[in-house]
């Protein structure tokens, strides 16, 4: 198949590598024009892969009219809150290319807008009508996938048919296994609510809270997560799979992990806004946690542990505060 990647940071670079690895037609297309230089003359992503060598037959183009010619399936691999500007560009590309924009969109964000908390597959709808659309998230760290080590995803469309057995078929190689579901809304909302769970599991990290707190973490986490996403749509079993359960596990426990970094600084004193403005990536959990808060007010949706993390970051709540605010809630019944 005929591959566009939108988005060079570490994940998009890594899993252009993984479709060029497997025989696919990949062009791998940065936002900068000044990266994308870079990336063909030094063949190498030194910013976010470095010691990462780029192979011969992954064309880097910058411009995207050119790349729409043959594509099949086109990848965006960029930040959730620039995932609206990136469509707008491709939908640019579609028209200069003479292409209709009834092609194959799947986002890698892991995120919600802010302002109009949509999810990545809504903010593709939102931008290209009658686009296909879908997900392909899991437990899944850059510079493993780009090393070639095993590992899980998952592929979700609303829409299930021979397609997207054949794009699961061409995702697929001997070292990344790829399932499907049908539920789009449930995989997106586990992709991006992993990410405010690991700022949680991270200040646990800083406070050196130890293993049992953040098992416990963990475990009322995944809770939250299966009824706030229910509270939105998603059928429950999908939390227990690579979209949630995996990919909470992996990104709360990864020493790879920005979000799980960015809380650890943040239980060890470190302020949230002093971060985000030294942080050279992407922290999604930052953002993801503002607007998943608004919605939660907005729908009346119960989630504790959102909550505090959103006082953490916005309002300047010590983490051990926080914590204690958890510890002493109302008892229950699990």
């Amino acid at each position: 198949m005929n591959f566009v990647v939108m988005g060079a940071g570490a994940w998009g670079t890594a899993f252009a590598l993984h479709l060029c690895r497997h025989g696919h037609t990949v062009s791998l297309a940065p936002r900068r024009f000044e990266q994308a230089v870079s990336l063909a003359t030094t063949r190498e992503n030194r910013d976010y892969l470095p010691g990462v060598l780029l192979p011969p037959n992954l064309q880097i183009g910058h411009e995207l009219a050119p790349l729409m010619m043959e594509v099949d399936a086109v990848l965006l691999a960029c930040p959730s809150q620039s995932l609206r500007s990136t469509c707008e560009r491709l939908l640019s590309a579609w028209e200069q290319a003479g292409r209709s924009p009834g092609l194959r969109v799947i986002s890698l964000a892991k995120g919600l807008e802010l302002g109009t908390h949509l999810r990545p597959s809504q903010v593709i709808g939102a931008v290209l009508p009658g686009v296909r659309r879908g997900a392909l998230t899991g437990p899944t760290n850059a510079a493993e996938v780009a090393r070639g080590l095993p590992a899980a995803m998952v592929l979700a469309e609303d829409e299930g048919d021979a397609s997207l057995a054949s794009l699961q078929s061409a995702l697929s190689s001997p070292t990344l296994r790829v399932y499907t579901s049908r539920d789009l809304a449930g995989v997106e909302v586990g992709g991006c609510l992993k990410n405010i769970y690991a700022i949680a599991a991270g200040c646990c990290d800083g406070l050196r809270l130890g293993d049992n707190t953040k098992a416990a973490l963990l475990t009322r986490a995944l809770a939250e997560m299966v009824r706030l996403g229910v509270a939105l749509g998603a059928q429950p079993e999908t939390f227990y799979g690579l979209s949630g359960f995996g990919d909470l596990v992996a990104t709360c426990t990864g020493a790879w992990s920005r979000n799980r970094g960015f809380g650890e600084h943040l239980g060890q004193g470190r302020q949230a806004s002093e971060l985000i403005a030294e942080s050279k990536s992407v922290v999604e959990g930052y953002r993801t946690a503002q607007s998943f808060f608004e919605l939660c007010q907005e729908r009346g949706i119960d989630a504790p542990i959102l909550a505090e993390v959103h006082r953490i970051l916005y309002s300047g709540k010590a983490p051990a505060a926080a914590l204690s605010a958890l510890m002493t809630r109302e008892l229950k019944r699990e």
